[in-house]
């Protein structure tokens, strides 16, 4: 079951209210995907702790085989 952009953005933002998010469908399949989430709360997180916040926020959608998302290549950062 493939998924869409705003599906994964919805999810990402129930978590990071304020961060600017933007999601990109990579091979135009619904499972393969790119996300930048820059966010002030990822200030103070190493690179790892901010991307497991990240797919924490996923829901298990990407658990898996059975995983409603295949691949996500994930970019977070403190604002500038």
């Amino acid at each position: 079951m493939a998924m869409e952009a705003h599906e994964i953005e919805a999810l990402i933002r129930s978590a990071f209210p304020q961060a600017r998010i933007t999601i990109t469908d990579l091979a135009g399949d619904g499972n393969h995907f790119a996300a930048e989430v820059v966010d002030e709360s990822f200030r103070s997180l190493n690179r790892v702790q901010q991307q497991r916040a990240v797919y924490a926020a996923l829901q298990g959608r990407m658990d898996g085989p059975a995983g409603a998302l295949h691949a996500l290549a994930l970019t977070t950062k403190a604002p500038d």
